[in-house]
């Protein structure tokens, strides 16, 4: 993709969606990162509802340890994997209180160091809570990115690097939410529904599907 197309593709993106933000819901940094840490192979819409709960009674670090790890279960064992997810959230809420302050940090290299929390999710905590301009490549971003030739790479990564590269500088903010949200709903994997795509003329990908099928 051209870099001037690639400027449209994010300029009609924005302007259907002037303030992107994340479906995830919460109320403070904090709440963020468990929200995201508990996202992994999971629904945002069933993350929402287990965390609804969950986060009116914990909204600190040492909220969390004081519910403990079974009160934790409790809350999200309708998420997948929730056994794993719930003793990374207690060892990191420890962490937060011992070594933080009970703050989250705002840096990459001191968030991917607390349990269960990668590269994809510190990017999306620099992004949302501190503004940082960051590319959090998910399986929509990675599909979109791939498929419409915007940003092609054989690994999450390497999508990322040209990300980096690529997006202009009045999006570079928005980027990962405009694209995930493409992704969910416009650019779906089976699916992708071309025919009200706003940026089908600037994409890629050859097998587009020009209308939508009855049934």
């Amino acid at each position: 993709m051209k870099k001037a197309d690639i400027f449209e593709f994010f300029r009609r993106l924005a302007e259907g969606n002037p303030d992107p933000q994340t479906e995830l819901e919460f109320g403070n940094t904090y709440q963020l990162l468990v929200a995201v840490t508990l996202s992994a192979q999971a629904t945002d819409v069933g993350v929402n509802k287990a965390t609804r709960a969950l986060f009116e009674i914990v909204k600190t670090p040492q909220d969390m340890l004081e519910l403990g790890l079974e009160g934790l279960k409790d809350h999200i064992k309708t998420i997948g994997l929730f056994n794993t997810k719930a003793a990374n959230v207690m060892a990191m809420a420890q962490i937060l209180v011992d070594r933080h302050g009970s703050e989250v940090p705002a840096d990459r290299d001191a968030l991917v160091a607390l349990p269960g929390v990668g590269r994809k999710t510190a990017n999306v905590v620099l992004n949302c809570a501190f503004g940082m301009e960051t590319f959090a490549v998910d399986t929509h971003i990675f599909r979109v990115g791939n498929r419409t030739g915007l940003a092609k790479g054989k690994t999450p990564e390497a999508v990322e690097k040209q990300l980096e590269k690529k997006v202009p500088g009045p999006f570079r903010v928005g980027a990962h939410h405009w694209l995930i949200l493409h992704g969910r709903y416009i650019c779906k994997a089976r699916k992708p529904e071309c025919w009200r795509c706003p940026v089908m003329d600037l994409c890629g990908f050859k097998d587009k599907v020009l209308q939508k099928k009855k049934g």
